[in-house]
């Protein structure tokens, strides 16, 4: 089901394509998922979306785009059985280790939402953090998370494109101007289209970032597909900026 919000969702993620003959050239598939960024602390700290899930005292979780699990493991307790769902086998296992390691029952599936989602069980509440930029086919993943869902579907985003923060690299290094489009509200837009009644609120919360500079710039270069005779360059453009609070959006509904 194509909505008219979504096909301009559709539209401007399109826009943040890398050009061909960028790509090409790339040393190393620019599209990483780095594992130790997706690692769960000890101690989650507790957030907008956190506490949005736990208000409808979930016992199952259902986690899209999983990672390691922070957005399960938050809401643990209440919640007595996660469910991790992501395309990357070595996230998984990381999600399976920490329910071991919190005494907590999981279930994992590999694979992309949702066309995995008629073999995964259904949950209390839905989580799904900082995903739906990579999603195109909006309208689908939406829904499938609905009627995944017994009580609520909680969802957390960026306001603006995760990669916004490294357009100023894109243009030093490629002259390239990166979009401003698309935005968190556009979500609003298309879930009001498919007939879903959501909320959202709006927050600030800590980037997250490796702790070591080395795997930073690691990561940056990648991105920007370059070789590492760049990393001296990407760090001290790095660190020639101050680190700003990264504003966050928490969309959510109920069944």
């Amino acid at each position: 089901m194509n909505t008219f919000a979504g096909n301009k969702w559709r539209e401007n993620l399109n826009n943040w394509g890398i050009p061909e003959a960028i790509l090409k050239q790339a040393p190393t598939n620019p599209w990483i998922h780095p594992v130790d960024l997706f690692t769960v602390p000890n101690e989650i700290v507790e957030t907008v979306s956190h506490s949005i899930a736990r208000e409808v005292n979930p016992n199952t979780v259902l986690d899209i785009g999983c990672g390691g699990g922070i957005a399960a493991f938050a809401l643990v307790p209440p919640a007595t059985k996660v469910i991790g769902v992501d395309h990357q086998p070595e996230m998984l296992v990381h999600f399976n280790a920490e329910a071991v390691r919190r005494n907590v029952e999981s279930e994992t599936h590999e694979g992309f939402w949702p066309e995995i989602s008629e073999k995964v069980s259904k949950a209390d509440v839905v989580v799904s953090h900082h995903v739906l930029f990579n999603v195109k086919n909006i309208e689908e993943f939406l829904l499938a998370c609905n009627s995944h869902a017994a009580k609520r579907v909680v969802i957390e985003i960026p306001e603006r494109h995760p990669q916004s923060d490294a357009n100023y690299l894109w243009e030093h290094f490629w002259g390239l101007k990166r979009p401003n489009s698309p935005k968190a509200n556009d979500i609003l837009d298309i879930l009001s289209e498919l007939g879903i009644k959501s909320h959202v609120q709006n927050w600030e919360g800590k980037a997250r970032a490796s702790t070591d500079i080395s795997k930073t710039v690691e990561y940056a270069r990648i991105r920007l597909c370059l070789d590492s005779s760049k990393d001296e360059e990407i760090k001290n453009l790095l660190q020639g900026r101050e680190s700003a609070p990264r504003k966050l959006a928490t969309i959510w509904w109920d069944k």
